[in-house]
């Protein structure tokens, strides 16, 4: 990742919460746009596995 885009990213961090929300939404309806390669079952797996082991690490918090 390019040092400016770290910094958009750190400066993204420091928002509000509306703020942050109202940026990620027009970040999304620019992407719309992209021409993304269609996803192999690797990366679908992978990106379950990182879900779900999110989603275990949450639950694991919360007891």
């Amino acid at each position: 990742m390019t040092v400016l885009a770290q910094e958009i990213l750190s400066q993204f961090d420091r928002l509000s919460n509306a703020d942050q929300m109202e940026i990620a939404l027009e970040i999304l309806r620019r992407l719309v746009n992209f021409d993304f390669p269609p996803l192999t079952d690797e990366d679908l797996a992978l990106s379950a596995e990182s879900l779900f082991l999110d989603l275990d690490q949450k639950e694991i918090c919360r007891e």
